[in-house]
């Protein structure tokens, strides 16, 4: 069974919903795969737990 991941931030449910149902009907068109074999993952990570270029993402200043 494929399993498709996506680490990122905090979702809404619809937006969850929405990812899922995308990533699974693409990844099935691209590869061959019935629907039903794929496995969708949402990892939410906070942006005080990320850092980019030294800088925790919840300290950085937005442009």
């Amino acid at each position: 069974m494929p399993i498709i991941t996506l680490e990122g931030p905090e979702l809404t449910k619809e937006q969850k919903k929405e990812l899922v149902k995308s990533f699974t009907e693409s990844a099935s068109e691209v590869i061959g795969f019935p629907e039903e074999k794929f496995i969708v993952m949402l990892k939410e990570t906070e942006s005080e737990n990320v850092g980019v270029g030294g800088e925790l993402l919840s300290e950085k200043k937005k442009d």
